[in-house]
This record gives C-alpha cells, sequence and structure tokens, in this order.
C-alpha cells in the first residue's frame, strides 16, 4: 500500500507520523511545494516507511501524474486548493480523505466520484469531522430530528494577547472562517449571516466562561441532514476576541485586492496571513479544543438530546497540540480504515453517513481513545 499525505504544516505532519506509526507495511510519502519542509517532517518521524518528495499541488499536471503511483490521498491543503484535490483524485481514480477548509460544495462531486469506483470523505477532521460523526451517530436514534447544534474551538490553555488566541493550524483556513458568509437553518429554513455573529456567553465544563459566534461549519450537514427547525455551528474563543476581530475585518485587513504602499501593491489578506503567522504563532503556549455536539429531536414518541462532549489538550510527552491531535487523527483513523476494506461505499461520502455504521462508529471512537482523546455522551 502507498500513502501521499499533501501538505505538511501542523496537521499533515502529525497524520503522517499516526499513518507511519500505525500501518508498518505501508509505504508513505509526505509532499510539500517546500521540499526541506517535506524532508524535515519525515525524517523527525525518522521510520523506514516514510519518505518525503516535492509536488506542487497547484499543478494539475504534476498532481494528476504524481497521484497514479498511490492507493490513498490525504489532503491537507488550503481550502483554496481543496476542491481542485478532489477533482483531480477522481480524474486519476484516487480514494481520497481531505480535510481542506473548501469553499465549494464536495458533493457536487459525488456522481463523478461513483462513475470512477472511489471514495473521498470530506471535510475529514474536528469540527467538520468528528462533529459531523457524531451527528450521524446520533441521528439514527431518532424518529424526527430537529435541531442539531454545534460549538467548538481550539485555544490557548489561558487567554494571550493581543487577541486572547494562538495560531495551531492554517492562518489561510483562519481567516476564511472569520469573513466567509454562514449558512444555518432557522425556523425550518435556510439563511445566510456573517461570520462573527450570533454572539452568546458559553460556560463550557473545564474550562469556564467562553463566547461563540457563527462561523462556516456546518458544510456537508446542510445537504444531508434536512427537515430542521434548527442547525449551526459556532467556534468558541476568549471573551473579546470576536470584537477585535470584527475591527481588523472593517479596517480592511482581511480583504484580498491589492492596496498601493509606496509603490508596491500589497494585498491585505496576505500580509495579515504573515502577521499573524509570526505573531500568533506561539509553540511554548498549550492549547486545548473544546467540542460539543448536541442533537435533539423525538425518538419514541418522547422528546429527546444526546449531548457529547469532547475536550482535549496537548500532549506534553510529544509535543503535539490539541488542534492537531484532534484533526489529523480521526484524518489518519478514517484512512486506515479505508486502506483495510472497512469503508466501501463510493462517491463523495461525508463524515455523517459514515457515522451512522455502529461498528465504524465503535472501531473510531476507540481509536481516538487510544490516542487519549476521550468523546462523553449524555442523553436528556
Amino acid at each position: 500500500m502507498k500513502v501521499i499525505v499533501l501538505g505538511c504544516g501542523n496537521i499533515g505532519a502529525v497524520a503522517a507520523e499516526d499513518l507511519a506509526n500505525s500501518l508498518s507495511s505501508a509505504e508513505i510519502v509526505v509532499a510539500d511545494n517546500n521540499l526541506s519542509k517535506a524532508r524535515n517532517v519525515a525524517e523527525k518521524i525518522g521510520r523506514k516507511n516514510i519518505s518525503w518528495a516535492r509536488l506542487d499541488a497547484a499543478n494539475h499536471n504534476e498532481l494528476f501524474y504524481t497521484l497514479k503511483d498511490f492507493d490513498l490521498v490525504m489532503g491537507f491543503l488550503p481550502g483554496r486548493l481543496g476542491y481542485r484535490l478532489v477533482e483531480t483524485c477522481i480524474e486519476a481514480g484516487k480514494n481520497l480523505v481531505d480535510v481542506s477548509y473548501m469553499v465549494e460544495n464536495p458533493l457536487t462531486l459525488n456522481d463523478k466520484a461513483k462513475s470512477k469506483s472511489i471514495t473521498v470523505i470530506p471535510d475529514c477532521g474536528l469540527a467538520p469531522g468528528i462533529s459531523n460523526i457524531l451527528v450521524g451517530h446520533a441521528a439514527k436514534k431518532f424518529d424526527k430530528i430537529q435541531a442539531i447544534r454545534i460549538i467548538v474551538g481550539g485555544l490557548p490553555e489561558k487567554p494571550m494577547p493581543p487577541l486572547g488566541y494562538i495560531i495551531t493550524w492554517s492562518a489561510e483556513s483562519l481567516i476564511d472562517e472569520y469573513t466567509r458568509k454562514v449558512k444555518i437553518v432557522r425556523g425550518g429554513k435556510r439563511v445566510t449571516v456573517n461570520a462573527l455573529t450570533g454572539l452568546e456567553e458559553v460556560d463550557f465544563p473545564g474550562v469556564g466562561k467562553l463566547e461563540a459566534f457563527y462561523t462556516d461549519g456546518l458544510r456537508t450537514l446542510l445537504h444531508t441532514m434536512e427537515g430542521m427547525r434548527e442547525m449551526w455551528e459556532k467556534t468558541l474563543r476568549y471573551p473579546g476576541h470576536a470584537e477585535k476581530i470584527r475591527l481588523l475585518k472593517s479596517l480592511g485587513f482581511f480583504e484580498e485586492r491589492k492596496v498601493n504602499v509606496d509603490g508596491v501593491n500589497v494585498s491585505p489578506r496576505r500580509l495579515t496571513i504573515k502577521l499573524f503567522e509570526q505573531k500568533l504563532s506561539m509553540p511554548e503556549i498549550r492549547d486545548i479544543v473544546a467540542l460539543k455536539v448536541e442533537v435533539s429531536g423525538f425518538e419514541g414518541g418522547e422528546k429527546r438530546s444526546y449531548v457529547y462532549h469532547l475536550l482535549d489538550r496537548y500532549d506534553e510527552r510529544r509535543r503535539i497540540t490539541a488542534m492537531a491531535r484532534t484533526t489529523a487523527y480521526p484524518a489518519s483513523i478514517v484512512a486506515q480504515l479505508m486502506l483495510m476494506g472497512a469503508l466501501r461505499e463510493k462517491g463523495v461520502v461525508p463524515p455523517e453517513k459514515i457515522g451512522v455504521n455502529d461498528e465504524f462508529f465503535s472501531h473510531f471512537s476507540n481509536e481516538l481513545k487510544k490516542r487519549g482523546i476521550d468523546i462523553t455522551e449524555k442523553v436528556s
């Protein structure tokens, strides 16, 4: 078996290590446009079954011909490249597990993926990802679902100035989260709202007082979970964060259109991404991930809610962030299940569809638990 991991950032590197450790008989190649970055990741993992390569994923021909040599592709690319990666994997006839935060709807490629008899699992990280799998697991219990509510966030253990936040994943995708229009369901109708709105205070067990605001995290749930009265996803941050981000947004720091600065055309968004990477990357600061998924409806004629909690922390021994653990491990576990033939459905298969399978959910949950990630379920 041969697997290629595209993207050697914080998340891709952890997924590659988990794959290499779990599948000693598989050949794992980590690929990045930056060759030294790919080499450093492979050498740090230090296993005989892992190697590195330079690959420009934005170059269609280069990507297509590289994928031909592999049995499975894992995508950890920026959102702007995600949809193109799905298209190229379908064209090359290769299975894909992807976590990119793409703006497009990957389900539009379902028929093409089925025609090539391949499986694409999009949004297979934390949220979307674990959150969707939990929704799918709960959904099968109901006669009728009325509401799905998801709150999730990666945070420093304590708020860090100036934004009460640190970067533990892609700065580019983070800005997408703050700027992308958000689709939710309210009063039984799908509506579009701005990110950073719907602000509310949340008291999260084990963390304390946080704030939550709308972000575009429902993704495929908007198309697979119909008939909802209410459905939304909100991002968790320390109090005051949303106000600061709204200020940056209103001043134009997230705009792509270039401005002239002393004769040089500069994209405010590209500059902000670089500044975020420089000023908010604090590897010495430990992070946490908090997730709550609530699914409500009628079961056996009675009103019922299933509530799931996850609280994960920085791995001190292995020096892996909670964000990397809760995003990379789900993708790695699902990829391993695919390689073992446990996922046979073809097409673009969102995580909530595989969460419906009790055997899969049990295996998935147990594998997360082996890696120290615990999910609790409460029924009310």
